[in-house]
């Protein structure tokens, strides 16, 4: 920005004007610029969202509105173009996929008003956040089945090992309190975790398929 674009634009600023109010308020008009911002739909994909954004997405405060960010992998193209679907079926809104320059993040980002409120989450940092899952997604073992996938395809992973005759479906994590939920969830469905400081394990091998089958894990 020249000096004497910003010069009118903290000139604007001070005096309280918008330079951008007409166009607004012309797209309000024609419906691309949402004007009314309802709760989210209580469905298997908003749970799934959920899961996802405590495991990979952040929440940010900004003046005009919220952004959800959820960041993955470019190797692993699939659950980033899943997290993208979700926040479409969730917001109806297509998020921006971007490749982070000198690295292999992938970034999923929408920004939209009220978007922590709506999801039941709070902006900026969750390392010793204590999520309370809602009683909606409680009182359905559907519902509960899709939060985990959400967290599970987010910081998830699976192991077989034929010839040591292990197996092992493990959600990995530093947030004690997160750890401590997904145990106690896993074991709501009827599944036998073991739970150390930074992992829940699900390691009897008939268990492990079955657990892999109903989260469909890592299948798109």
């Amino acid at each position: 920005m020249d000096d004497r674009a910003r010069k009118i634009s903290e000139t604007m600023r001070a005096r309280g004007l918008d330079n951008f109010k007409h166009w607004r308020d012309e797209m309000k008009k024609r419906g691309l610029i949402k004007t009314e911002y309802p709760s989210l739909v209580h469905d298997g994909n908003l749970a799934e969202l959920i899961g996802t954004t405590l495991g990979d997405g952040h929440l940010y405060k900004h003046d005009r509105c919220d952004s959800l960010r959820i960041v993955g992998d470019a190797k692993k193209m699939s659950f980033v173009n899943r997290s993208a679907d979700l926040i479409e079926f969730v917001f109806k809104k297509k998020p921006s996929i971007v490749k982070v320059r000198a690295s292999n993040a992938m970034t999923v980002t929408i920004y939209e008003k009220h978007l922590a409120k709506r999801l039941g989450l709070p902006h900026g940092s969750r390392a010793q956040y204590e999520y309370r899952v809602p009683s909606w997604i409680r009182k359905d073992k559907g519902y509960i089945a899709r939060f985990l996938r959400g967290l599970y395809e987010a910081e998830g992973s699976i192991g077989h090992h034929p010839g040591t005759y292990t197996h092992k479906l493990v959600f990995a994590n530093t947030n004690p309190h997160l750890l401590a939920l997904v145990a106690e969830l896993v074991r709501t469905l009827g599944f036998t975790v073991s739970v150390s400081t930074t992992r829940v394990q699900v390691s009897r091998k008939a268990e492990v398929q079955d657990l892999e089958n109903l989260l469909q894990f890592r299948r798109y």
